[in-house]
């Protein structure tokens, strides 16, 4: 012990008050006051709702852009598998080449197989040939592992029941594609 009588390290845990400090406890003090006043000085309070107003900093309420917003909600939905194949099916003619395109167009995409119908059994034939080719650009476009296999359909659907030269029980055009 010293001559004051106080250890040391209590002398450097009890500092004088500097005129910061005093300002922060007279601003402290002034502030107790006007809580226990009911803040009538500043009028009415205003009711705030917790949750309702955004602050000085960035957080998930703040106004974004359109683009950030969609492309938010496209990842939280999982939605980029979907929507990278929607826009294989509108450049559908880039991918394949204009000749194939005029002939064959997909239908639809589930379980990573992408079914394209030919309007003709000569056509669904080339594009069997053609189909690993096109899986691996597509794999390029989209991402490995996108589209695992094409599934070729030929011509088919309801038979177009109109015309005055329809034979009765005629089942459509006559191509032999099964």
């Amino acid at each position: 012990m010293n001559e004051q009588g106080k250890d040391p390290q209590q002398r450097r845990k009890a500092p004088e008050a500097s005129g910061v400090d005093l300002a922060r406890q007279a601003l402290a003090a002034a502030r107790e006051q006007a809580r226990a006043r009911g803040n009538a000085a500043g009028g009415r309070k205003r009711q705030q709702q917790p949750g309702l107003r955004s602050g000085a900093r960035a957080d998930g309420r703040d106004p974004m852009p359109l683009m950030a917003a969609l492309d938010r909600l496209r990842t939280e939905r999982g939605w980029e598998m979907p929507m990278a194949v929607a826009g294989v099916m509108e450049r559908w003619p880039e991918i394949v080449g204009p000749e194939i395109a005029a002939h064959c167009e997909p239908q639809r995409y589930e379980n990573r197989e992408l079914v394209v119908r030919c309007d003709s059994s000569a056509w669904a034939a080339q594009l069997k040939l053609l189909a690993p080719q096109l899986v691996a650009r597509l794999n390029a476009d989209l991402g490995q592992g996108t589209v695992r296999l094409i599934k070729v359909q030929g011509p088919g659907g309801r038979p177009k029941g109109y015309g005055p030269w329809r034979a009765p029980g005629s089942t459509g055009p006559g191509d032999t594609y099964g």
